[in-house]
């Protein structure tokens, strides 16, 4: 087992880098075409084609129609509009409807460029990518109810903004009057009150719903590694659901679309979630209601998520009114922390996907932006995070380097019963295992620190992927982006040359330097005497160099650090064992190989 350590690594490894090539690699090309499509569609330079002409209207609210689809800008001008205005957002509210339907976050730019447009969350029906909110009634004996194409008028204020509501009003055939206030705080917490008066002399029952619709499915990254689509919690069981899973099982057909209703007695919420940006219906907790996740069935889907609270009796002459939370914006764990505690909404935290390692991931992720907070750098704060790693795991290091160092001494006596056993196997095992009995040496010692490192490994990476906070935060010099690979190659002379390369030669400068670092992590042990564990480990330095190059530079930083501090740790435990250094032997020996040659 102990000669056979390293083959177990090399195994370990290669095995993560066939299983996750598709996640590193392609995924980071995935983004890349995402954000380019972000930007085209932020300048709005989307023009029509023919399969994304035929729009559905949510089920429930009207059958499918056929649309013409138009510019951004033409499809906002097409109806009145209250502007919206506020620390972190800007759009406005078209009067058709009521709908929240323009929505751009001042706070996030599409790329790091500073004439980047900013991030658009929702947009308006007929235009590029329909992606917004409304809010009504559903009920009978009231006459005609507000719908997705009701001109509502605006009653009161005049934009949108932190404690300047707004307010819509319309008057239906039966006299009735529907009001809808429109609150927004500093940040991303949108408040729709809505209001209706009953003049009739007998009393009605209504029931307020909220809608979030989406058009078409968005472009998305397609990993395992990170949800994006339909997102929920009810009673606290979280609910996601990926856009092909929209049209099955256990949703039920109905006229114009496949419907999942799940009834809530007391907390919850309902969204759609992308990578870092989130809208959500939530209402007030201690609120019975209806959620629904909904798929027109149209050629081209409309994807929707709803909120139907209870019916509510209004009575002749009175007037009712119910509210809703909505949250359209970024996924700022902080900010989502500090709105389950606001609001009472449970694990609205968790629409970050923490992954399977959340264990290790929220508290990794609430060190490393309370180290970020002291140092003002995120990848500064990697650095560090990475020295308290180590220093945690050093007593599982020393073990193991304890393991390694007794190992070498047993080195020759092993090789011996080598040569002695060459033609036995059995024999041979049972030799070495009397002999590490004897000696007091347990070969697996080593192995335990390389295994748990990998979840830790795993869930640094998954802070550094899903975490709003890494997205365009910048190290120094040319890393300006640590939630990006870094941007030099050494096929461009590290940016000498104006030309591109394909993503597999983008090798920047930090991949090169944790290449470097784990050559001469493997330099401290002696070569391995089997010789395809040889060449295994010879390539694997330039095999991970090239892998990385694809690695949000953060992680890379992450791991560089973490071969130097192995480097340090290692020949420190290992010389103080009296275990010889291989190092600078196993370097002049490579060198003076090549002047024999």
């Amino acid at each position: 087992m102990g000669d056979n350590k390293n083959l177990i690594l090399a195994a370990v490894l290669s095995f993560l880098v066939i299983g996750l090539w598709e996640v590193f690699v392609i995924g980071p090309q995935r983004e890349e075409a995402r954000i380019a499509a972000e930007v085209q569609a932020a300048r709005q330079a989307v023009d029509p084609t023919p399969d994304a002409a035929e729009a559905t209207v949510p089920g429930g609210i009207g059958g499918p129609v056929a649309e013409a689809v138009i510019s951004r800008d033409d499809a906002l001008g097409e109806s009145g509009r209250v502007p919206i205005d506020s620390p972190s957002v800007d759009g406005s509210i078209s009067l058709i409807g009521g709908r929240i339907d323009d929505l751009n976050l001042k706070r996030y730019r599409v790329t790091i460029e500073e004439d980047s447009p900013e991030v658009t969350l929702l947009s308006p029906a007929r235009g590029p990518a329909p992606y917004y909110s409304v809010f009504g009634w559903a009920g009978g004996g009231a006459g005609t109810l507000p719908n997705l194409k009701t001109e509502w008028s605006l009653a009161e204020g005049d934009t949108l903004s932190v404690g300047k509501p707004v307010v819509l009003e319309w008057e239906n055939d039966k006299g009735l009057t529907f009001r809808k206030r429109y609150e927004i705080d500093e940040n991303y917490l949108f408040t729709i009150t809505q209001e209706v008066t009953n003049p009739l002399e007998e009393s009605l029952t209504l029931r307020p719903y909220g809608i979030i619709a989406r058009h078409g499915e968005p472009e998305t990254l397609g990993m395992y590694l990170l949800h994006e689509g339909a997102i929920g919690a009810f009673d606290g069981i979280t609910k996601e659901l990926d856009y092909d899973e929209f049209a099955d099982a256990p949703f039920v057909r109905g006229e114009n679309a496949n419907v999942e209703t799940i009834d809530v007695q007391n907390n919850g919420y309902i969204g759609f979630t992308d990578k870092y940006w989130m809208t959500a219906l939530i209402p007030a907790p201690g609120t019975a209601f209806t959620a629904a996740y909904k798929i027109g069935t149209s050629a081209n889907p409309i994807y929707q998520t709803d909120v139907r609270l209870n019916s509510l009796a209004v009575g002749a002459g009175e007037t009712a009114s119910a509210k809703v939370f909505f949250f359209a914006g970024a996924k700022r764990a902080e900010l989502l922390g500090e709105y389950e505690d606001q609001i009472g909404v449970d694990r609205l935290y968790d629409a970050i996907d923490w992954g399977w390692f959340y264990f290790l991931t929220k508290p990794f992720f609430w060190l490393l932006n309370t180290i970020y907070k002291l140092v003002g750098n995120f990848g500064v704060a990697i650095i560090l995070l990475t020295v308290l790693v180590k220093a945690v795991m050093y007593p599982l290091a020393y073990k193991s380097y304890v393991s390694m160092g007794r190992m070498k001494k047993l080195q020759p006596q092993t090789e011996k019963i080598r040569e002695k056993h060459k033609e036995d196997p059995q024999a041979m095992q049972r030799a070495m295992m009397e002999l590490y009995k004897k000696e007091k040496v347990n070969p697996a010692a080593g192995c335990l620190p390389i295994l748990l490192q990998i979840p830790v490994f795993f869930s640094l990476y998954k802070v550094l992927f899903v975490t709003l906070e890494m997205r365009h935060a910048p190290f120094f010099g040319w890393i300006q982006d640590l939630s990006a690979p870094d941007p030099t190659s050494i096929f461009t002379g590290f940016g000498m040359f104006d030309y591109t390369v394909p993503a597999f030669m983008m090798i920047g400068i930090w991949p090169i330097i944790m290449g470097i670092t784990m050559w001469m992590q493997m330099q401290l042990n002696p070569a391995p005497p089997d010789p395809i564990q040889k060449k295994i480990f010879a390539w694997m330095p330039l095999l991970f160099t090239f892998l990385l190059g694809s690695f949000p530079a953060g992680l890379v930083i992450y791991w560089t650090a973490n071969n130097v501090l192995t480097i340090i740790q290692q020949a420190t435990i290992m010389k103080s064992q009296g275990a010889k250094i291989e190092l600078l032997d196993n370097i002049k020996g490579i060198f003076s190989r090549k002047k024999t040659e």
